[in-house]
């Protein structure tokens, strides 16, 4: 990065712009993200934690607890509470793998599935409002520079 641009991104300089830093802008939108979808998920019965194991479920069919807190970025007791209660609720079923017992493999129930699906209509006005005026090579290029800054940090 030219010397010119790290004076204005890196927070110790002299010449930092808050406004140009790319993680203010992602924490705040995290934040607002996660408030709105709160505010849209609470009259469905649901909240974030978990609608985000719903989600990869419905896209994935089947995780471990590990896989599932490995994309959730959740600590694995945290995610484990999860699990376990959306199975009281009759949302995921858990069975120990085949192929290693000591493995967790959850699923949606049916009731889970009908009921992430319907979350799933809810939400996507708010996905809609969020990219509003925005292209598909616009939202891929965005989504393609924010994993690169994400696997950029996992090195």
């Amino acid at each position: 990065m030219p010397e010119r641009l790290e004076r204005n991104y890196l927070p110790s300089s002299d010449h930092f712009e808050i406004d140009a830093y790319p993680f203010y802008w992602i924490a705040r939108l995290n934040a607002r993200y996660g408030i709105a979808m709160e505010q849209t998920l609470k009259p469905l019965n649901m909240d974030l934690s978990r609608w985000r194991v719903a989600v990869l479920l419905h896209h994935y069919t089947e995780l471990s607890i590990s896989e599932i807190a490995e994309h959730a970025l959740g600590k694995m007791p945290t995610i484990t509470k999860i699990v376990y209660r959306m199975r009281d609720e009759d949302l995921v079923s858990v069975a120990p793998s085949e192929k290693d017992g000591r493995v967790i493999k959850v699923r949606l129930t049916p009731l889970g599935e009908q009921n992430v699906t319907h979350v799933l209509e809810r939400t996507q006005d708010l996905f809609k409002k969020a990219f509003k005026g925005m292209s598909d090579a616009q939202i891929r290029k965005m989504t393609d520079l924010l994993g690169r800054v994400f696997d950029n940090i996992d090195s």
